[in-house]
C-alpha cells in the first residue's frame, strides 16, 4: 500500500493499524515516510548518524529533556493537522514536563527536529519540510547531509546556516551542547 487516499482526521490516522511502514499525516492522507523502499529506506550512513546523535544528545540532555528517535509529532501545516515523524527530536521538560508519560504522539512542538537526508530525498524537499516545522513552532531544525557531511540549521528568525567539519553547533537554545559535524560523523563511524 503506497498511500491511503481517504481524507483522515487525526483520530482516524492514529487508529490505523500498526505495521512495518511508518506513515506521516500530510494534508489528510497517510503518506509513507519512505516512499520508495529501495531508494529511501534508511541505510548505513542514515542509521549510524541517527545512533550517534541519539548518544551525543542524550548525554547532553540528561535532566534537561528527552531525545527520541522517530516519534510522531502533532503539528499544524497549512491550517491542517500534520503528523510528521522526524528522525530525532529534542524536547525540553519546559515544553513537555518530566512527569508526562503517555504512549502517544508528541503533543507539542519540540525545540529541535533533526532530519537526515535519505537516498531518494533532495535537499530542496527537506528544506520545505524544515520550513513547515519552523512555521509549526519548532525552534530549530537540523537537516543532515551524510554525503556532504554538513548540517544545515533552520531558525524561525534568521536565514539557515550550514555547518561542516569543525564548525561548532553551539546555540543559546541548547546551553552546554558543544558538538561539531565532525564529532557526529566520527561517532557514527563514517569519517
Amino acid at each position: 500500500m503506497n498511500q491511503l487516499k481517504t481524507h483522515l482526521s487525526l483520530a482516524d490516522f492514529f487508529a490505523l493499524p500498526e505495521g512495518d511502514i511508518i506513515y506521516e499525516l500530510i494534508d489528510g492522507e497517510a503518506v509513507p515516510k519512505f516512499k520508495h523502499d529501495e531508494e529511501m529506506s534508511p541505510k548505513f550512513f542514515h542509521s549510524s548518524v541517527t545512533g550517534a546523535l541519539f548518544v551525543l544528545l542524550s548525554f547532553w540532555a540528561n535532566e534537561k529533556g528527552r531525545v527520541v528517535i522517530e516519534w510522531a509529532i502533532k503539528l499544524t501545516r497549512n491550517q491542517q493537522e500534520w503528523v510528521p515523524v522526524p528522525d530525532l527530536i529534542y524536547i525540553s521538560y519546559n515544553r513537555l514536563p518530566i512527569n508526562w508519560l503517555q504512549d502517544e504522539a508528541c503533543p507539542v512542538a519540540p525545540e529541535l527536529v533533526i532530519e537526515i537526508i535519505s537516498p531518494g530525498q533532495t535537499f530542496g524537499e527537506m528544506t520545505e519540510k524544515a520550513t513547515d516545522y519552523i512555521k509549526a513552532g519548532v525552534l530549530r531544525v537540523w537537516i543532515i547531509d551524510t554525503k556532504a557531511k554538513t548540517i544545515t540549521i533552520f531558525y524561525p528568525d534568521s536565514l539557515p546556516q550550514t555547518k561542516r567539519s569543525q564548525d561548532n553547533l553551539k546555540d543559546s537554545l541548547f546551553v552546554g551542547l558543544e558538538i561539531t559535524p565532525e564529532k557526529i560523523f566520527q561517532q557514527a563511524g563514517i569519517i
